[in-house]
């Protein structure tokens, strides 16, 4: 089941990313990369530090999920941008669910609730970061629009939380998973962004 949720969310991501490369006007070969890296990129940076065989390079269909989700933008990429919104809320969902389960895993690797947290925004956030720079974008990482790290930080956190409080397995996980997520959908719906230093010009204007 895990692995049915991973898969779901490398899709979207990976989606995100295709799309990415439709709006760069970049040929199916840039596409695919952004697909791939906006998909498995933050997992692959967790796995390496913690020094373990990145779970992308474990499963076929890690690799192959990303493919589709190009292939399909690259012939149908109107149909796609047209449920954006329903993207978009899978996004959430995704989010929520690769920092709360990016955190465990560094958890369960022995690092410290504080850098298990850190760890598992890097999970959550790590491939969109590669894509943006791959792009020629602001990272969203950086540039905080309607909240996408915020959520991210408050479902490591409370994963770390909840796992320092001695409470663990699938509903800590989708307890954090829920929170990151409503945070983000809200944040969606309310128009809520981080805020930036007084007077500074905003550069999507």
């Amino acid at each position: 089941m895990s692995e049915i949720l991973d898969l779901v969310g490398i899709f979207v991501f990976a989606l995100t990313g295709a799309l990415m490369g439709v709006r760069k006007r970049l040929d199916v070969v840039g596409m695919g990369v952004l697909a791939e890296m906006t998909a498995l990129g933050g997992g692959i940076v967790r796995d390496l530090i913690l020094n373990v065989r990145p779970a992308a390079f474990q499963s076929l269909g890690y690799v192959l999920v990303p493919v589709a989700a190009t292939v399909i933008v690259f012939y149908w990429h109107p149909h796609v941008a047209r449920v954006m919104p329903v993207i978009l809320v899978l996004d959430a969902a995704g989010l929520g669910l690769f920092s709360a389960v990016g955190t465990a895993k560094a958890l369960e690797y022995g690092l410290s609730p504080l850098h298990a947290t850190v760890l598992g925004v890097t999970t959550a956030v790590g491939g969109g970061v590669i894509r943006d720079v791959l792009a020629g974008a602001i990272p969203t990482l950086l540039y905080d629009r309607q909240l996408y790290a915020v959520p991210a930080l408050l479902g490591s956190a409370v994963m770390a939380g909840l796992s320092t409080a001695g409470l663990h397995g699938w509903p800590a996980t989708l307890a954090a998973a829920v929170l990151a997520f409503g945070l983000r959908i809200t944040a969606m719906r309310r128009g809520w962004r981080a805020p930036v230093a007084k007077g500074a010009e905003d550069p999507a204007a």
